[in-house]
């Protein structure tokens, strides 16, 4: 039996200048661009979608969050409630949680970025751990081989945390933090009371260090057969295209299919699903359409 979420909030950041992706990204969010057959938001929506999180806000810049809106709306067509926000500059992932203290109140909120992309192996046990912890902070780690251009992880010899550097010159550890992460409600008082780091920016590192000191930070590392994406560069913006057009077409399942995410997680009817994958007339929606027809006969 999957774990009852303890969280039902969640922070999609889809903003940054995405300069390392220009020129595509010279006139529209990198997280509007499409991977394979649907836009990049979609993978981190679905992620959120998979750990329960029914009211989302979107943080985007100024000229962008309209574009947001007219993708995704209020969210009511798949049972969500979707709220938007604007940051007006891009100054750290953690500036999140003060553009969204009045969306988080009193609850526990998750955080992904938007140009993040997981799928497969042991994820989804890894994502439901993580909602279902109701204190405290989780973390989700991958061994790559060069991770200095995250945070990067530094255990003891039994595997605990004991530090996290942002974007180190040298490291002996392999472990790259990925760009999702669940916190308990303390994480607004923690984000408020950051200082600016050298980068002038308010470090997603320094509240997971806090939670660390505190000896609250929980550690989900993603096992080998576990892809993710940071889809910050052509070359990765490439590789996440390919491997999910592999996946889809090998195993005729779709990766980051929001629709299916709310359908599966009991968010919208079969008949719903179907009403929405008549909107259009591609393969995604085919698949759209297989799934709810599927449902109505076995249901």
């Amino acid at each position: 039996m999957t774990p009852r979420s303890a969280f039902h909030k969640g922070i999609v950041l889809a903003g940054g200048a995405g300069t390392r992706l220009h020129p595509a990204t010279k006139v529209v969010s990198k997280q509007l661009l499409p991977v394979y057959d649907k836009p990049m938001v979609y993978y981190a929506l679905s992620t959120l979608i998979e750990a329960g999180i029914r009211e989302i806000l979107l943080i985007s810049t100024p000229k962008d969050v309209p574009l947001f809106e007219r993708l995704l709306g209020g969210g009511t067509q798949l049972g969500l409630r979707i709220t938007y926000a604007a940051q007006p500059r891009p100054e750290g992932i953690a500036q999140a949680f003060q553009i969204g203290r009045d969306f988080i109140e009193h609850d526990n909120v998750a955080l992904i970025l938007g140009d993040n992309i997981f799928h497969g192996g042991k994820f989804a046990e890894r994502l439901a751990a993580a909602a279902a912890r109701p204190n405290g902070a989780t973390i989700f780690v991958k061994p790559i081989r060069d991770p200095r251009r995250y945070g990067v992880l530094e255990t003891d010899a039994a595997g605990r945390p004991v530090d996290i550097q942002e974007k180190p010159g040298e490291t002996g550890s392999k472990l790259a933090v990925t760009g999702l992460y669940f916190y308990d409600n303390q994480v607004v008082d923690i984000a408020a009371s950051l200082s600016p780091s050298a980068r002038n920016e308010l470090e997603i590192t320094d509240v997971n260090q806090a939670y660390l000191e505190r000896g609250a930070l929980h550690v989900e590392e993603l096992d080998t057969e576990t892809a993710w994406f940071d889809v910050g560069t052509h070359e990765s913006y490439l590789a996440a295209a390919n491997f999910v057009e592999m996946v889809q077409t090998e195993r005729n399942a779709q990766i980051g299919a929001i629709e299916e995410a709310a359908f599966q997680q009991g968010l919208i009817t079969a008949e719903q699903l179907l009403a929405l994958a008549q909107q259009c007339d591609n393969n995604y929606a085919q698949y759209l359409r297989d799934s709810a027809r599927a449902a109505l006969r076995t249901g």
